[in-house]
């Protein structure tokens, strides 16, 4: 792919999936749409992808900024859940979807089956959690959708790769497949635990900040590339070692922190609109290479495969929620007899996405023996139509679905007041400390400046509280935080103005123009996080 290929790619993929975020319609969808539309206008280059880098390049980013936004200690109380659904479900997927495109399709081989199983067995929750935080589904559930997320692409690329390895030929073996399974599982952890401290250590002892988010996004490649050389799963070290970074990011300089978070959202973005953009590039292509198939065949088994898609998840969901407490005492105890609007929330949030793609566009062309791939672009076509077929069925249902089903909400109220006593605890200890660290001469304020300390404190304490009164300004409509935070971004759009106007009248030069301007962009940057 020429570089110009490249940049009209990522530019029109960003450019339709903003359209997409201000209008509010699903953005995969959009760019599926767009990328076909595109892909029969003349010039558009012929966009192709080397398999073998694909994998590398795609997975390791998407997946270590999962696992930085990832919740440990939640994955830790919910790892039974999560376990069932990111290891149990996806190996039942994988070999369930697979004999049954193995049965319908007569050209498709063992191996070849397997391959398309583990490449659309992983569900997407990024959408589902999207919409679980909006209608306001129990925080539990929005955790174990994300766990399974985080944990089953890894099941699922370790599926793949052994079923790749039968259906290139490369000497397999049900033995050696576990053998391969097994190694690439628990080597991905070995070395993700191998690499998470002195990453972490490293991170907490480069002080610049331009640096530090070079080194971030040098991390997902390189666990990535350690775990691969030892042949094992380059997937799970990502993981593994992006919740760990990610349950340590407090230790970090604020500054990386900021930057990091915004350096990690602009790379996903640009990944995922990026290869949601090349399903509808590539349909044309992979479609014209199904010519020997008949129409009605192409139809049958795309339908065949979608539905067997979501009535597995189904089939899976209703006993791992209900056996591990018909069968346990002790979890029978403990957490009761689950609704059951549960377990169909978390089967109907089954929309494959991002990854599914990424690993079928890595599907190799050849065999050991130079010989085509079997059914290939029979393998992308199915995947794009399962991918597709999710978003528009349970993804633009999902959120009536939730909102028709008699589940316990999340307390809007209960979170704020939550948020409150912690922030009113924090706030406690930092007077305490000010008053500690003012008590010694060395640290000295006028009375104006010590003052500022104690306001910007006691602020911070009561925004919270006073979101939970919510009092209403008579003249505007807005309650008081809101007016707060209002004029203190109309204040520094003020003060900015003056900057630059006396930069424009020779009054001051450009680089104390922009240490001005960074100030203010601090300030400004403080009241748009009080006001999330």
């Amino acid at each position: 792919m020429s570089t110009s290929a490249v940049l009209v790619l990522v530019a029109g993929s960003a450019a339709v999936a903003g359209v997409a975020r201000r209008t509010g319609f699903s953005a995969p969808l959009l760019l599926v749409a767009a990328g076909l539309a595109a892909s029969y206008l003349p010039g558009i280059p012929d966009y192709t992808l080397e398999p073998e880098l694909v994998l590398p390049l795609v997975l390791p980013p998407l997946l270590y900024t999962s696992a930085l936004d990832s919740s440990y200690r939640g994955l830790r109380a919910n790892v039974r859940s999560v376990a069932l659904l990111s290891f149990g479900y996806v190996l039942f997927s994988t070999f369930a979807v697979g004999l049954i495109a193995y049965a319908v399709i007569p050209s498709l081989t063992v191996p070849a089956a397997f391959v398309l199983g583990a490449i659309v067995a992983p569900p997407d929750a990024v959408a589902a959690t999207a919409i679980a935080r909006r209608v306001g589904l129990p925080s539990r559930l929005v955790t174990i959708l994300q766990g399974e997320s985080l944990a089953n692409d890894a099941t699922a690329i370790t599926a793949y790769r052994v079923a790749v390895a039968a259906a290139v030929g490369a000497g397999f073996s049900w033995g050696s497949a576990l053998g391969e399974f097994a190694l690439a599982a628990l080597g991905g952890v070995a070395v993700g635990l191998a690499l998470m401290v002195p990453l972490q250590w490293a991170r907490c002892r480069i002080r610049d900040p331009l640096l530090l988010n070079t080194f971030s996004l040098l991390v997902p490649f390189a666990a990535y590339a350690a775990a691969e050389a030892f042949e094992a799963s380059g997937v799970i070290a990502v993981v593994v070692v992006g919740l760990y970074l990610g349950h340590h990011a407090h230790v970090v300089d604020f500054a990386l922190r900021l930057q990091e978070n915004a350096v990690w959202k602009m790379v996903a973005f640009i990944l995922e609109s990026a290869v949601f953009g090349l399903i509808g590039l590539q349909l044309p292509v992979v479609l014209r290479a199904l010519g020997h198939y008949s129409t009605v065949d192409l139809v049958l088994w795309a339908a065949l495969t979608l539905a067997s898609v979501i009535v597995v998840r189904f089939l899976w969901c209703w006993p791992a929620t209900y056996l591990p407490s018909m069968l346990s005492a002790r979890v029978r105890d403990r957490e009761g007899r689950p609704p059951w609007t549960r377990p169909l929330v978390v089967a109907w949030a089954g929309m494959r996405g991002v990854v599914s793609l990424a690993v079928a566009f890595s599907v190799p062309h050849a065999t050991e023996d130079g010989g085509a791939f079997p059914d290939r672009d029979l393998i992308l076509y199915l995947t794009f139509v399962v991918v597709i077929g999710t978003l528009l069925l349970q993804g633009l249902t999902l959120p009536a679905l939730v909102r028709a089903l008699p589940l316990a909400r999340a307390d809007p109220r209960q979170e704020v007041l939550v948020e409150a006593q912690a922030q009113h605890e924090a706030s406690g200890a930092a007077l305490a400390r000010l008053d500690e660290l003012l008590a010694d001469p060395r640290n000295r304020l006028p009375e104006p400046l010590e003052e500022r300390l104690r306001r910007v404190l006691d602020r911070r304490r009561n925004a919270v509280w006073e979101r939970l009164g919510a009092d209403v300004h008579e003249g505007s409509g807005e309650s008081a935080d809101a007016v707060y935070r209002r004029l203190g971004k109309e204040t520094i759009a003020a003060e900015r103005g003056v900057f630059v106007r006396l930069r424009d009248a020779d009054r001051i030069d450009d680089d104390l123009l922009r240490t001005l301007i960074r100030r203010l962009d601090f300030e400004e940057a403080l009241v748009e996080y009080e006001e999330e």
